[in-house]
């Protein structure tokens, strides 16, 4: 590609949305930027501190709990106070949450702050999720979505670099790094991210009275949706979980895993855009099915891998499932969701992930320690498998994206100092 169409493909991927869109990707990927305590807590806890691996895995998993239960909490927070608020509230108090955790010494306080921080980290995305929904058009959503995946995915790659080397001089300034850069993205929200959730009609006001946690759980296209995420997102958490491990028995070291599974951010940094463009206007159906037969199949791959090359090359196979599956997926779900139960919907499609995070290490663990990685790499394949006919047949006569109801959006200009209730759906002027 000559550099010429090389600046008009970039340019054509990030024209056309609007000002507010951007700085609610700054602010995530600063957020991202300064996830330190994610990436090195098991060292930080065995290490630093001298628990047994039990202990760090209690605690990982009380920060996994605090994540599923604040799913639900967020998204209604997020439908009745607000989007902007309850970014605010989630990020200030991660923020201080994260920098307490480095301060607490006694096993128990350290199990029930991380529970804390695990709650409040989880309370944004249902939020930035229907933020993002609200603010972006409809037929710009799946580039929005991966665009801001893309974000996440970049933050990442670059704080787990950085993580290694602030450990290195000290644990607890990675907690105060990270703690002083999600109050950042709490400061760009409040500076520049006005309210975008739609205005209300009394008509409005009754329907969304109907519209509480109940109403999500009775519909039933939903809540296959969210299954089918749940199952999917078992797979992929598997390249966390039980790759590592399997690696380990096969006798490949730390380095080896480090240098496979690299591979996967590299991926998504160079591709995740470019492949948005083929697919941002494509039947979602297809690239469900498509993307959850490659993610089963990408890890059953790993049971044949005797390398590191080799396995690298199964982590290409599932890292294309994931680009595709993220952005569209979560367009999926703004298009099944009221727009006035967008918090909702979002939080329950945010819980989905999180109570796949606290299985999958269960899920790996007997697996391996019962059955071997063969199993487990099968059993991918038959959950990637169910997920792709759950798809086919969930997502037929799937609604249009845009509807003669659903408001647009309406410039205007907040006072850095207000926290509207209620406001039109806005871009900064």
């Amino acid at each position: 590609m000559s550099p010429a169409s090389l600046r008009r493909a970039v340019r054509e991927s990030v024209s056309g949305l609007p000002p507010a869109f951007w700085w609610l990707w700054t602010s995530t990927l600063v957020n991202r930027l300064g996830a330190f305590v994610a990436t090195y807590m098991a060292l930080y806890l065995t290490l630093d501190r001298g628990y047994s691996a039990s202990y760090a895995g209690l605690v990982a998993a009380l920060h996994g709990l605090g994540g599923v239960i604040s799913s639900l909490g967020a998204g209604v927070m997020t439908d009745r106070l607000g989007r902007r608020p309850t970014l605010l509230i989630a990020q200030t108090s991660t923020a201080f949450s994260v920098a307490l955790l480095g301060f607490m010494h006694h096993p128990a306080a350290i199990a029930a702050v991380a529970f804390l921080v695990g709650m409040a980290s989880n309370a944004s995305r249902p939020a930035v999720q229907a933020m993002m929904a609200d603010i972006v058009r409809p037929e710009d959503r799946v580039r929005a979505f991966s665009l801001n995946y893309w974000a996440i995915n970049l933050g990442f790659a670059v704080s787990s670099a950085g993580a290694g080397f602030i450990a290195e001089v000290s644990y607890l300034a990675g907690f105060l790094i990270e703690g002083a850069m999600t109050l950042a993205c709490a400061i760009v929200v409040f500076l520049k991210l006005p309210e975008s959730r739609p205005t209300r009609t009394a008509g409005d006001r009754a329907e969304d009275d109907e519209v509480g946690l109940g109403t999500v759980l009775r519909d039933g296209r939903f809540m296959g949706v969210v299954g089918l995420s749940f199952l999917v997102a078992l797979i992929f958490q598997q390249g966390a979980v039980g790759l590592p491990v399997a690696m380990g028995e096969a006798g490949f070291t730390p380095a080896d895993y480090g240098l496979a599974i690299a591979v996967n951010g590299v991926l998504i940094v160079a591709l995740q855009i470019p492949v948005t463009r083929f697919i941002e206007h494509r039947d979602p159906q297809w690239l469900l099915v498509v993307s959850s037969l490659l993610a089963g199949y990408g890890f059953a791959l790993t049971a044949f891998a005797g390398s590191v090359a080799a396995f690298a090359l199964t982590v290409c196979v599932w890292t294309l499932a994931e680009i595709v599956n993220a952005p569209t997926q979560t367009g999926v779900v703004v298009r099944l969701s009221p727009v006035h139960g967008r918090g909702r919907y979002q939080g329950m499609y945010t819980m989905s992930w999180s109570v796949a995070a606290l299985v999958a290490p269960l899920m790996s663990g007997v697996f391996l320690d019962h059955l071997g990685a063969e199993w487990l790499w099968g059993a991918c394949a038959v959950i990637g498998t169910i997920a792709a006919a759950g798809y086919w047949l969930l997502m037929r006569s799937l609604p249009q994206e845009s509807t003669p109801a659903e408001p647009k959006p309406v410039a205007v200009r907040l006072q850095p100092d207000t926290l509207p209730d209620g406001e039109p759906s806005t871009t900064p002027s």
